[in-house]
């Protein structure tokens, strides 16, 4: 079709232009390449030596021109002509597009259907059927509240699965329903070979926002307007706490979560936030160089700056402040991620999350075979009380959980060990390792 050329006196062909220009506005891309047909003299145009007219090739029509000094005498012809010709080549054009726009459908209903398939085959590994339902997740899939669940329940396989690798048992799968919106699946393993307590919970919940929990957010800084007093929110996140029998295996806690709240005009507010921290009995360097490091390698993928800030948030928000000391050697924390883009705040969730088994797995194995005596063992029962304490008092996961009516509060409580000890006016011998420990929870240092 190249060299074929639209002009002439006669509306019709130009309106049939402005029609086919019209309907390739939204493929500017093809549009552009079509519109380099429409020229006054395309290369394979004759123009006659008189002026008289020119000859298309492509067509093998003769048009008078404007340039011949006067109408011809038969310009009636030469305009129904060139209305022909331009209605002809017009439908062409369209009969083109349409079938470009039917490809086009095509292409996209064939990724459609590769994408639920994909979503299909991920469910398949997941230690329960997601929260949503699958076709659900499915229609929504391009939804960052879609891909989120479907991260944290990829997160809660992998790691599951590599802590029964290593324990030899099996993961006790609890499913629950919310009656005000969503539920959740609680993996749980108690009185393992290597686990004394090990649970990697997620919950999917949705509805309105509690008024304790709005009030938890506007203390943070958050503006949220709700409607008619009502604050519609949709959360969802994966958590874990494992507690080893050995005081030589660290306890590990990991949290990622999403948050969205729409506002009384419509539009969402959201964000992320979550964390990976290590809380050992008794300090080992070469450990804590090897988690932090972890985290560090998946936090510089994406800003350099993001490790040691989230590391020094860590270290402020594990914090028992009432005893003046930190739950463990941290890790990293953040909260109230909404920036610089949603694709990218998703992007390093997910590299956080995927570090989580690399992160711990290796420690854990490192002290498989590690003799304790019954001292060691007392410490760690005196360190778990410390644990309960920041827990109940002044986790804000916790807290929200309780605050939400219909949450689960088995699966909220479950970071909790399976047992503990407080000791009154307890002080560990100066030099002692639990000394060594103590120091470093009094003064949080560098490890990377």
């Amino acid at each position: 079709m190249a060299g074929i050329v639209l002009c002439g006196g006669n509306g019709t062909s130009h309106s049939a232009v402005r029609l086919f220009v019209s309907c390739c506005k939204s493929r500017r891309g093809t549009l552009n390449s079509h519109l380099s047909l429409f020229s006054e003299r395309p290369s394979n145009t004759i123009v006659s030596p008189v002026g008289a007219g020119w000859y298309c090739r492509a067509t093998g029509v003769r048009f008078a021109s404007r340039l011949a000094g006067g109408r011809t005498a038969d310009s009636r012809l030469r305009n129904n002509t060139l209305a022909a010709a331009g209605a002809a080549i017009v439908a062409g054009f369209m009969a083109g597009f349409c079938h470009f726009q039917k490809a086009e459908m095509a292409s996209r209903t064939a990724k459609d259907k590769e994408g639920e398939r994909e979503i299909l085959e991920k469910c398949k590994g997941f230690m329960a059927a997601p929260v949503t339902d699958i076709e659900v997740l499915q229609q929504k899939k391009g939804d960052m509240s879609a891909r989120m669940e479907i991260l944290i329940m990829e997160t809660q396989a992998a790691f599951c699965r590599a802590l029964e690798e290593v324990d030899g048992g099996k993961f006790k799968v609890d499913r629950w329903q919310r009656k005000e919106g969503g539920g959740g699946i609680s993996c749980v393993v108690q009185g393992g070979k290597v686990f004394e307590k090990a649970g990697v919970n997620v919950s999917v919940v949705f509805g309105n926002l509690p008024e304790e929990a709005a009030r938890q957010m506007r203390s943070r800084g958050k503006v949220l307007k709700g409607k008619d007093g009502k604050l519609p929110f949709c959360a969802m996140g994966v958590s874990s706490v494992i507690h080893p029998h050995n005081p030589h295996i660290p306890t590990m806690h990991f949290n990622y979560r999403y948050f969205e709240i729409e506002q009384e005009d419509g539009s969402k507010q959201w964000w992320f936030g979550g964390g990976t921290d290590l809380t050992p009995v008794y300090i080992n360097q070469d450990d804590a160089a090897h988690f932090h490091g972890s985290l560090k390698e998946a936090c510089d993928r994406h800003h350099a700056q993001y490790y040691p800030d989230f590391k020094k948030w860590c270290d402020k928000y594990f914090y028992i402040r009432h005893r003046g000391e930190t739950r463990g050697i941290g890790g990293i924390f953040f909260d109230d991620l909404d920036q610089p883009t949603q694709e990218e705040a998703f992007s390093f969730v997910k590299s956080c999350a995927d570090a989580v088994v690399p992160c711990y797995l290796p420690i854990v194995r490192k002290h498989l075979n590690d003799s304790f005596s019954t001292a060691q063992k007392d410490w760690q029962q005196v360190r778990r009380g410390r644990y309960v304490e920041f827990n109940l008092v002044y986790d804000r996961g916790v807290k929200f959980g309780l605050a939400t009516p219909g949450s689960r509060i088995e699966s909220i409580l479950m970071s909790l060990p399976l047992t503990a000890r407080w000791e009154y006016m307890h002080e560990p011998p100066k030099g002692s390792q639990e000394a060594e420990m103590l120091e470093v929870l009094r003064n949080p240092k560098d490890w990377v």
